[in-house]
């Protein structure tokens, strides 16, 4: 997580694809599939240091899916919470 905030810090995109995914669409996937896989509770401090630095919560990855669609899927309450503050900016 520091690693990442650092990187935003020093201009980094937040915004870049990789992976057929954007970096916040990633997040979200691997907090949510992260915690269906340990059975730990969802966390949200990826999405948030990507949202705090700028990342496009309405920004679809290269197959459509945004941020919310990949949130909604997994349940992921905290992530949709963030999401929906940051949309409605």
């Amino acid at each position: 997580m520091e690693t990442l905030a650092r990187l935003l810090a020093k201009g980094a995109d937040p915004d870049e694809v990789f992976g057929n995914m954007t970096l916040l669409t990633h997040a979200i996937d691997a907090e949510g599939d992260g915690a269906l896989q340990t059975g730990h509770p969802l966390t949200v401090h990826t999405t948030a240091v990507l949202l705090a630095f700028g990342a496009d919560p309405y920004l679809a990855d290269p197959d459509g899916q945004t941020p919310m669609d990949l949130a909604e899927h997994y349940g992921h309450d905290l992530a949709i919470d963030l999401l929906q503050r940051h949309l409605n900016r």
